[in-house]
């Protein structure tokens, strides 16, 4: 089947019977496509990336981790995050609504499979290729995702949850929430579940806007979610062990990947500026040639951090206690600062190679949208609540006293 067939597919309705005929990085090349087709207008107007996402589901990459027998592929997390590289290298937004999404999926997988209620939730996000947003944040604990307010409360049969979140990024246009709360509304903030809601059982009132420097059509306008629901639809695993073990690995190994994306679409442009500039010059390397160095060298340490992450997880998976230990959380945890630093420094490298070509917001060889874009990496989840609370689980720790200890 040849890529113009499967451009044929995308505006199919996503719950059509849609064959999957070829992998999912090729799939993943033809939605790229159309994101990078829209992603100035997407940037321009901070609206959400809605073609790209159209074609996602289209092309059935919603449910890429959904296990086979729920009617999904079954995919390694490798297979996302490179499904997420190709398209941060044509949408930052798309990219990072995908990445987020699938991190939600995963949740579900790993802690939910097995409830009837999440069992028939994978088979139908298979099926309609819903779009799931996250809600983790809110009030003024800011980026602190491990301290919820508000609770789950029983409502007869029932349970509601009343949430102003900080963000809720795509909230308006998702098809579900998965958000954190309190176990109940005499639990300590700490004590918190993971809970899923679809479209029909919530209500969002906008508290605020989403006019930012880049990431703009993620759409993360604050809300106020007034939820719903069955009390199958709190995952029964408690949120502590769902952030351990799949929350943050997760996450941080789709944002990487997302950001890297990026960096390698700014490396590309730095290359083809190099390229052309040195052929205008007979030869001789532009001033700024050294730069784009960096940015390839700095790119390759960013992909090599990213592929170690992806090995660490796929050896730990399904271990709590090798998922829980250190080791593991402080790798993958540092893997969302390292990656992020060093995303934006490629980038920034990359803009220097293009000089003033790369400074201006027109023309072929612009690293404004990317520079824009990947600044909100060391910001989003802010890279210094990381370290100081990577220090303080530290000073717990002993030295080690030998390279291979």
């Amino acid at each position: 089947m040849t890529i113009q067939h499967l451009h044929a597919g995308v505006d199919a309705a996503p719950d059509s019977a849609v064959a999957v005929p070829v992998e999912p990085g090729l799939r993943a090349l033809v939605v790229a496509g159309i994101a990078a087709a829209h992603a100035e207008a997407v940037d321009r107007d901070a609206r959400f990336p809605a073609e790209a996402i159209a074609a996602a589901k289209a092309h059935r990459l919603m449910s890429l981790l959904v296990p086979v027998e729920f009617g999904g592929e079954g995919a390694d997390l490798a297979v996302v995050a490179d499904v997420a590289y190709a398209l941060g290298r044509a949408c930052a937004s798309t990219a990072m609504i995908f990445a987020m999404h699938q991190t939600k999926v995963a949740c579900l997988v790993e802690h939910g499979r097995g409830q009837p209620w999440h069992d028939d939730l994978l088979r139908r996000l298979a099926r309609e290729q819903l779009l799931l947003a996250s809600s983790t944040t809110e009030g003024q604990g800011g980026g602190n995702v491990r301290s919820s307010a508000a609770a789950i409360e029983p409502d007869g049969a029932c349970v509601t949850l009343d949430r102003a979140a900080t963000v809720i990024s795509y909230g308006a246009e998702a098809d579900g929430v998965v958000t954190t709360a309190r176990r109940a509304p005499d639990a300590a903030p700490s004590d918190q579940v993971l809970a899923v809601f679809l479209k029909e059982d919530y209500a969002l009132e906008r508290l605020s806007g989403w006019e930012t420097l880049g990431m703009r059509g993620t759409s993360s306008f604050g809300f106020r979610l007034r939820a719903r629901g069955l009390p199958a639809q709190v995952l029964p695993v408690p949120y502590q062990a769902i952030h351990a073990q799949t929350m943050t690995p997760v996450s941080h190994i789709l944002w990487s990947s997302a950001w890297a994306g990026i960096a390698a679409g700014a490396v590309e442009r730095a290359q083809a500026f190099t390229r052309q500039a040195a052929r205008g010059a007979g030869g001789q390397l532009p001033p700024g040639a050294s730069h784009y160095g960096k940015a390839a060298s700095s790119l390759r340490t960013l992909r090599t951090l990213i592929a170690g992450a992806l090995d660490r997880y796929a050896q730990a998976r399904g271990d709590a206690k090798a998922l829980s230990s250190l080791d593991v959380q402080t790798a993958v945890t540092m893997l969302k600062v390292e990656a992020s630093e060093l995303a934006v420094a490629t980038v920034s490298s990359a803009l220097r190679a293009c000089g003033l070509a790369g400074y201006r917001q027109d023309g072929a060889f612009s690293i404004g949208r990317a520079l824009r874009d990947i600044l909100s990496a060391p910001i989003m989840i802010h890279n210094d609540r990381i370290t100081a609370n990577l220090a303080a689980t530290g000073l717990m720790s002993t030295v080690p006293a030998s390279l291979r200890d």
